[in-house]
């Protein structure tokens, strides 16, 4: 008899997992049910839909189970929710429109994804949440008779929201509990975000926490007290949590993070139960720990992964490091690996280089500033993590050092890099390879770099920029500062005490490495402020 494989779960996971299983056995019998009305549609394109971006919502919804059977020859079902799993038996329970019946297997594949997080607040069954088309239905319709609308989350699918419903005209709050929008990147990065986001308009409260949702507000707690927020449109995009109801009642081992524990080649503790997508726990790259990366990219992936291993192939899933990108109002902020906060929380030793390179030659028109963070370890150098943020170019940056350290690549090999150039595209020195430059530096010593929360009051700041650049901003770290710029300072360096600390800086590092290396040439303590005063600022700003 043919080989029978019941898949749970119709969108990413899932839906690769099925097609990849016929493109190996032609001759399997695959069933893939689905509790909803729709499969394999794009639900990272639901928010711009929503905003008008997508103009056309069938464009949402990339394959039909009439299509899938005609080229895959899939026995695809809607309205088909998966109720109860027999491991034993081999068997799903499935209820459907017309009534319950089981269906058995040689192979399943939990594939069902994640639900949006809803706070438990007095109102909340009036917040919407956007997981589906059918969710992305309610929020268009409630759109219409919306002039304001509250967004509670400031993740990455909360900003895309809250950016499409302004574009929409309508008045947009969001409410975050954390000090900061977009907890994947540091705070001396997000704080760009959130001032993008104040530049359109959108109204940000941060270390706030949503308490109340009424007819017609939301009622905020918050550093100011407390606050009513009007809202005719309330939407919830808090997080999600891995939809394993099904797995746990089947007795399917958890893993510690909540998520469907499963081994390299995404078996779970059942016997020829698979799981994948959102719901199943992921390798963590840097640890032994499981971890839970929602991306569409993984989903797929492992999808594609659990089909080889049901066929007999050798797989194995590897390490994930968790790489993303969302864009606000033409700002771009993308990320990869470990943040700061998390090194510190985990305490593991990391050293950090901050950049503000341009996206491409400076004298080739419409260039723009990044702002770029590297994370690695200052014993082996292997690179932790790295974060960009910019109007172009950061998604290119952050997907070569994701590239990296895939490839064990170490920081200081990115100068190595040989990288496409051309004026219009890039730099002779590209920002990466600037980034590797910056790790051999720190690990020669010749050129030392501290960032702006390791400056002491008792250091000497001196500022190596122009006198107007100066009067514009410098670095107040609470001690002395003094103002000597660089192509003065190898006539007045004797202006600079030879029994302190010297904290250089210029505006983003580049002339304070050229000052750094003279003084320490000529006998100073001397250290560059990594990323210069542009880090600095930005992260006085997020405190």
């Amino acid at each position: 008899m043919a080989h029978t494989t019941v898949i749970i779960g119709a969108v990413a996971a899932g839906m690769s997992a099925a097609t990849r299983l016929r493109r190996q056995d032609e001759s399997a019998r695959i069933i893939v049910l689905e509790a909803g009305e729709h499969v394999s549609f794009a639900n990272c394109g639901l928010p711009y839909y929503a905003g008008g971006v997508i103009e056309e919502r069938d464009a949402l919804l990339l394959q039909t189970p009439e299509s899938l059977h005609a080229r895959f020859n899939l026995d695809v079902r809607t309205h088909s929710r998966a109720t109860a799993i027999d491991p034993a038996a081999k068997t799903v329970t499935i209820a459907t429109p017309s009534g319950d019946h089981t269906e058995s297997y040689d192979s399943l594949i939990l594939a069902p994804g994640a639900r949006p997080i809803v706070p438990p607040i007095p109102g909340a069954e009036r917040a919407l949440t956007l997981r589906d088309v059918a969710d992305v239905d309610r929020i268009v319709a409630a759109m219409a008779d919306a002039s304001t609308a509250v967004v509670i989350g400031a993740g990455f699918v909360g900003l895309e929201v809250a950016e499409n419903l302004a574009h929409k005209g309508i008045s947009v709050t969001v409410i975050e509990m954390a000090d900061q929008v977009l907890s994947a990147l540091d705070p001396e990065l997000s704080i760009r975000i959130e001032q993008r986001l104040a530049a359109n308009g959108v109204t940000v409260h941060t270390g706030s926490q949503a308490t109340a949702i009424t007819a017609d507000a939301v009622t905020t707690e918050g550093p100011n007290g407390t606050t009513e927020v009007p809202a005719d449109l309330v939407i919830a995009s808090i997080g999600v949590r891995p939809d394993t109801t099904l797995a746990a009642d089947a007795g399917i081992t958890l893993a510690a993070n909540g998520g469907i524990a499963v081994d390299d080649r995404m078996r779970t503790s059942a016997k020829d139960v698979y799981a994948v997508g959102d719901a199943a726990a992921k390798a963590d790259a840097f640890s032994d720990e499981p971890t839970l990366i929602p991306l569409a990219n993984l989903a797929n992936r492992h999808g594609r992964r659990v089909a080889d291993a049901i066929t007999g192939r050798a797989i194995a899933a590897g390490g994930s490091v968790g790489t993303a990108v969302v864009g606000v109002f033409g700002l771009t902020a993308a990320v990869t690996g470990r943040t700061e906060r998390r090194l510190r929380a985990e305490g593991r030793a990391f050293r950090a280089l901050h950049t503000h390179p341009l996206n491409h030659a400076g004298y080739y028109p419409g260039a723009s500033a990044l702002a770029l963070k590297l994370l690695f370890d200052p014993e082996t150098d292997q690179i932790l993590g790295a974060q960009a943020v910019g109007e172009d170019g950061a998604d290119k940056r952050i997907d070569v050092i994701a590239t990296a350290m895939r490839g064990g690549l170490k920081a200081a090999e990115l100068a190595d890099l040989e990288l496409a150039y051309a004026p219009a595209y890039g730099s002779a020195k590209d920002p990466i390879n600037m980034l590797g430059y910056l790790a051999e530096n720190a690990a020669s010593g010749d050129s030392p770099t501290i960032a702006w929360n390791e400056i002491d009051p008792t250091d000497l700041v001196v500022d190596v920029r122009s006198a107007d650049e100066h009067s514009r901003g410098y670095v107040d770290h609470g001690g002395d500062t003094a103002l000597i710029p660089v192509d003065d300072l190898r006539v007045r360096h004797g202006e600079l005490p030879r029994d302190r600390r010297i904290v250089v800086h210029c505006q983003v590092g580049v002339r304070g490495h050229t000052a750094t290396r003279l003084l320490r040439q000529l006998g100073y303590d001397a250290v560059n402020l990594g990323g210069g005063y542009l880090t600095w600022r930005d992260a006085q700003l997020a405190r």
